[in-house]
């Protein structure tokens, strides 16, 4: 039995997705929709808009085996070789570079099945993917979160209890957060270092993340790439990420809760890493290329108003007064103003060559809480040190 969603909540849903997500869609639009046939009433009620507008949907309807619908599911990585992987259809690439807007309905079915893949072929999977993740992500998108008993499941709620938070979530009007989020948004723009300092709650040892922000591109996040949204993020000179991060809130990835993260930068390079729980998903997004053992991504979570704090990375790292990181790829548009242009590419690549922007096939928000009862300590911008206040941060 699917998620019991009234009609007029998946109206609004999915107008919010059209209309201010993807700044609205026209004749001459092809937009991708994509996610698994569970989800099928936001995909379809998304279709009937897109459509109605005069655009052109391409609708991708993913595999049930496949995580995210990468250009192969599990079944490749648990009975294919490495040389079948490298064959990608080129109608995969044809597929994506031919869509303008780009929405990802995210729910599963069943995530036990894409749980335990072959550690070698599951990253192999992940490099093959990149390429397709790379041209979606210089296109409008965005990305939001069905209900489905499988994910329900995974956070330990009844699907009626998992799908009123999902869609009380969803159904908020996004421009709520342009006002709460600015304050932030100028501290970090205006800020050379961000330091995050969290506390080991074995050890009691106090731990401090350092990077270099200054000069980079922040954004708020209003519902534009995310929705629901509410968080201010940038990407770092991944050269000079050094230090230590307990990461205490649960994150779900691959079909694997990991809690309890632990990691030492040294040079921009993750040097030691471990997880209470979950270890081996851990090392397996780590290893899975060079990119993957820097940092792509902070931010801090603005949104108050999320019921209950979920596993799911769309929704963990949004929640207020929490902190995220993000394992694996930069976001070119933290460098430069238009990376799809000739001239974005080209400093981008500059860039990447410098070691500055990173990539890597993984991009994998790890939270931590630094509300009470959390294991973080203090957020510093420069020598300011930030307070939470009213479910937000705000600067003292």
């Amino acid at each position: 039995m699917g998620a019991d969603i009234r009609r007029e909540d998946l109206e609004k849903w999915a107008d919010y997705l059209v209309h201010h997500s993807l700044g609205g869609v026209e004749q001459g639009d092809v937009v991708m929709v994509k996610g698994e046939h569970v989800c099928w009433p936001l995909l379809s009620m998304l279709q009937d808009k897109i459509f109605a507008a005069g655009a052109i949907v391409d609708m991708n309807l993913v595999a049930p085996d496949n995580d995210r619908g990468k250009v192969w599911g599990a079944s490749m990585a648990r009975h294919g070789s490495l040389e079948q992987i490298e064959q990608v259809p080129e109608w995969q690439m044809q597929r994506y570079q031919a869509m303008n807007k780009y929405i990802e309905v995210l729910g599963a079915e069943s995530p036990e099945l894409f749980d335990n893949q072959p550690d070698e072929l599951a990253m192999a999977v992940m490099r093959a993917d990149e390429p397709t993740k790379m041209v979606r992500l210089l296109k409008r998108w965005v990305i939001t979160l069905y209900p489905t008993q499988g994910f329900a499941d995974m956070e330990e709620m009844s699907l009626d209890d998992y799908t009123d938070v999902l869609v009380s979530a969803s159904t908020v009007d996004p421009k709520l957060l342009e006002a709460i989020e600015e304050p932030i948004h100028r501290a970090m723009t205006a800020a050379e270092t961000i330091r995050l300092v969290t506390e080991h709650p074995q050890s009691g040892k106090r731990l401090e993340l350092s990077m270099n922000i200054g000069g980079r591109i922040v954004e708020m996040c209003t519902g534009i790439r995310n929705f629901p949204d509410g968080e201010v993020f940038t990407s770092p000179d991944a050269r000079t990420v050094e230090g230590e991060i307990f990461v205490d809130m649960p994150v779900f990835q691959g079909g694997t809760t990991i809690q309890g993260i632990h990691l030492r930068f040294e040079g921009g390079v993750i040097r030691e890493y471990s997880a209470q729980k979950g270890g081996e998903a851990l090392a397996k997004i780590i290893e899975t290329d060079e990119g993957s053992h820097r940092l792509g991504e902070v931010a801090l979570g603005m949104n108050s108003g999320i019921k209950k704090v979920l596993r799911h990375p769309l929704f963990v790292e949004k929640v207020g007064g929490t902190a995220h990181i993000a394992i694996g790829s930069s976001y070119a548009e933290c460098y430069v103003e238009d990376p799809a242009s000739a001239q974005g590419k080209s400093a981008c690549d500059e860039l990447h060559g410098k070691g500055i922007l990173n990539r890597s096939a993984q991009h994998v928000d790890i939270v931590t809480d630094f509300r009470e009862g959390g294991t973080g300590r203090e957020v510093w911008l420069d020598e300011t040190r930030l307070e939470i206040r009213d479910g937000i941060w705000v600067v003292a």
